[in-house]
């Protein structure tokens, strides 16, 4: 071992073997992370900050940081794009925690490194928003791209917190085929439901500059197509609940869908009263919170409705 290797060697030595609370806490973070630069990338849009730094990688022609004249656009998008470099630090830190115990847990090795790899693909999608002038396809991609990321945070926050509750040899009661379909369901139509709101956003008036194009479509019409899979989504909750709780389900299958349900109570309050106020920046903003929300939400019913939980 030369001496060059040595420093790397004792931070080997002292990575964790297994899944700590450390290691979920971590993952907790990456969670939180993803779903906050959704809400940061709202608040660019809502502020018409969307082209505050007008290139990409550079911010500014000649320039990776905003100059006085592009004023407080050009700092707002420019902190947005520094929030990856958070995002990327925590992705590295989780990867390297299971680095060792990869083999063990091939799943939560497998989720940290698809977030890892994710962050510079979701740049590169930020770069071609900026570089279409804000194209409302391209801005809806990008957003379909930070829910799923959302997502395999979700799973990576379950199962790491399997492992330190020590839950992971506790059989869970066995689940109907109808609980099962419900969970995919819950899944399928809540991404439905997400995506056909990114069509709404790109129809409506918060474009993120004055000069993007949108949609062409009757406002009104796709709000009202945005709504089909929400009651289908409010229909298979309530089934489910009823089933979980006039049957031996799991605990976590239980909160799973109460904390859906509450999600999905947000949801539609928030989307009701924006579409009625004219959309109002703070609504708007508080409506992609909750798809954030919603899509960790059904994705953790999903994770737990099918019954198997690889680790």
């Amino acid at each position: 071992m030369t001496t060059a290797t040595a420093p790397l060697a004792r931070l080997g030595d002292r990575l964790p073997t297994r899944i700590t609370p450390g290691v979920h806490r971590l993952a907790v973070a990456s969670l939180v992370s993803e779903v906050a630069i959704i809400v940061t990338g709202g608040a660019v849009r809502l502020t018409k900050s969307g082209l505050g730094c007008a290139e990409w990688p550079n911010c500014m022609p000649g320039t990776m940081t905003p100059t006085a004249e592009m004023g407080i656009h050009g700092l707002i998008e420019f902190g947005n794009r520094m929030l990856t470099f958070v995002l990327a630090a925590i992705a590295v830190a989780m990867l390297v925690s299971v680095w060792k115990g990869r083999k063990e847990h091939r799943t939560v090795f497998g989720l940290a490194t698809a977030l890892l790899a994710g962050i510079p693909l979701q740049a590169v999608i930020g770069g071609i928003t900026v570089w279409s002038d804000l194209n409302p396809w391209v801005v809806g991609l990008h957003f379909v791209a930070s829910s799923l990321m959302v997502s395999a945070a979700t799973l990576m926050v379950n199962r790491t917190g399997r492992v330190v509750r020590g839950e992971a040899s506790i059989a869970v009661p066995p689940l109907t085929g109808t609980q099962r379909s419900l969970g995919w369901a819950i899944l399928v139509v809540s991404a439905v439901a997400i995506y056909l709101g990114t069509i709404v956003t790109g129809t409506g008036p918060h474009a993120g500059d004055a000069a993007a194009p949108r949609h062409g479509f009757d406002a009104l019409t796709v709000t009202r197509l945005h709504a089909v899979p929400v009651y289908l989504l409010v229909g298979a909750t309530v089934l489910a609940l009823f089933l979980a709780f006039r049957s031996p389900t799991s605990a976590g299958l239980r909160r799973a869908l109460v904390l859906l349900s509450a999600v999905l109570v947000l949801q539609a309050g928030i989307g009701y009263w924006q579409h009625f106020t004219g959309l109002p920046v703070g609504l708007v903003l508080a409506h992609m919170l909750g798809a954030a929300l919603l899509a960790a939400a059904a994705t953790n019913v999903w994770d737990r409705s099918t019954g198997r939980f690889p680790l």
